[in-house]
């Protein structure tokens, strides 16, 4: 039997297992293990699987993804979600819908020392969700715009995913990082400003809040002030990696340990116990971020021996049709995709076929992976896994519904499909700052 038509079989028993609900990670070794045997021998998978644990593992990369999954834990610990949120919802006071720009504009903030959206969902859930209900915001409205809004974290470095991407595609983490700022910030503006409009045309989604129009510009402009422990760590890890100061395991390392002392003196992290639920928490989520990838690593050099990726590379370079065509179908099949498998699963899955088409195109590696990225924030609130959605679902009172979650989501996903045509149209937003870094 051909590699590429062994190839071919080991792809559908992939997605067989995946269907069966079988973890990605154990997939991923299962099959490049049978499929590994079947071409070579079980000694030369054996001997495979144990090179790709080292190896893929022994990367700068690798080390720069558990210290800033730290500095999220800790951030998450210390309280500075509530900080920003009263800064900025005193800041945001008497505009429509002034509790949901709060959440937007906080989650953006908090996203540049946590970079989960997860853990932004679920805080901004326990934070923003019974402030909304106590001002008698439509309870769709305000489940919507939480759930959404935490999908910045995912953009706004130092983001997990970026780092994950850099792994599979050995691009530049502090390229990303920097790459991920504009669109950042965009996406929140954006959603802001459909929080007007929407609130604007329908009054009843957000009542006005009558105390808030007694706040003068420079009450508004002080309260600022309290988001003053977020700027210091971004500007440590944002300001090193652009600077050249620091490479990006260093200011990983360098933002978790700012992390942990401001913690300790302004927040929650003097008491050792969060701590060690910090610790406890960023080793849980590493070791089954590792898994994965090392198991999609080994399955990568699997589909290399099958030459699966070069055939396919070959076969569509031959495709008379604009590269534009190939990319968008690209981007339909990882929207699906998005909607059946966590974000993680889709880089390991994908990327190691994908990629080297999007390279052979000519575009540029750094803005597809905004482009990627920007996909998995909508994977992130799309049914039927949406992440962020059943993160918020478990943080909020017991009468929430899944069902009222997604129907307040669907204004932010418009919003998202349209940031991400401009990101496609005019790729020098993503790029412009990348371009400016010290090499």
């Amino acid at each position: 039997m051909e590699p590429v038509t062994i190839g071919v079989y080991s792809i559908i028993l992939l997605f067989l297992l995946l269907a069966s609900g079988l973890h990605i990670a154990v997939n991923f070794f299962l099959v490049g293990f049978i499929t590994t045997a079947i071409l070579l021998s079980v000694n030369a998978a054996l001997s495979m699987l144990g090179q790709t644990m080292y190896y893929s593992i022994a990367t700068p990369s690798f080390t720069a993804l558990p210290l800033f999954v730290l500095m999220g834990a800790f951030a998450s610990s210390s309280g500075f979600a509530k900080r920003v949120y009263d800064g900025m919802h005193t800041a945001t006071s008497g505009l429509p819908g002034s509790l949901g720009i709060t959440t937007c504009f906080g989650c953006a903030a908090f996203g540049a020392v946590s970079g989960s959206s997860l853990a932004a969902a679920a805080i901004f859930g326990k934070i923003a969700l019974p402030e909304m209900k106590r001002h008698k915001y439509d309870r769709s409205f305000s489940l919507g715009t939480i759930a959404a809004a935490g999908t910045f974290a995912a953009m706004i470095p130092p983001s997990a995913m970026f780092i994950i991407y850099a792994i599979f595609t050995e691009q530049s983490v502090g390229k990303l990082f920097m790459a991920g700022i504009i669109p950042g910030i965009l996406t929140a503006v954006v959603y802001a400003i459909s929080i007007i409009i929407r609130v604007r045309r329908n009054p009843s989604l957000a009542p006005q809040i009558v105390e808030s129009k007694h706040i003068s510009i420079q009450n508004r402009l002080f309260s600022l002030v309290q988001i003053w422990p977020v700027v210091i760590l971004a500007f440590i890890v944002l300001g090193g990696i652009y600077s050249g100061l620091f490479t990006p395991t260093e200011a990983g390392a360098a933002g978790a340990f700012a992390t942990l002392i401001l913690g300790a003196i302004l927040g929650k992290l003097k008491d050792i116990n969060y701590v060690k639920e910090a610790l406890r928490s960023s080793a849980k989520t590493t070791s089954m971020v590792f898994l994965i990838i090392i198991g999609a690593l080994f399955y990568t050099r699997v589909l290399t021996i099958t030459r699966i990726p070069t055939e396919l590379t070959e076969l569509i370079m031959q495709w008379d049709v604009p590269n534009i065509v190939v990319l968008l179908l690209i981007m339909v099949i990882w929207f699906l995709l998005g909607m059946i498998i966590i974000p993680t699963g889709i880089c390991a899955l994908t990327l190691p076929i994908v990629y080297p088409i999007i390279v052979e195109l000519g575009y540029n590696p750094i803005w597809f992976g905004v482009i990627v990225l920007k996909l998995m924030e909508i994977a992130a609130v799309t049914p039927p896994v949406g992440l962020n959605v059943f993160t918020l679902k478990g943080v909020a009172d017991k009468d929430t519904t899944i069902e009222e979650i997604y129907k307040g989501i669907w204004p932010f996903v418009i919003c998202d499909m349209l940031i991400l045509v401009v990101l496609l149209i005019f790729p020098g937003i993503v790029l412009f700052l990348p371009n400016m870094m010290t090499n």
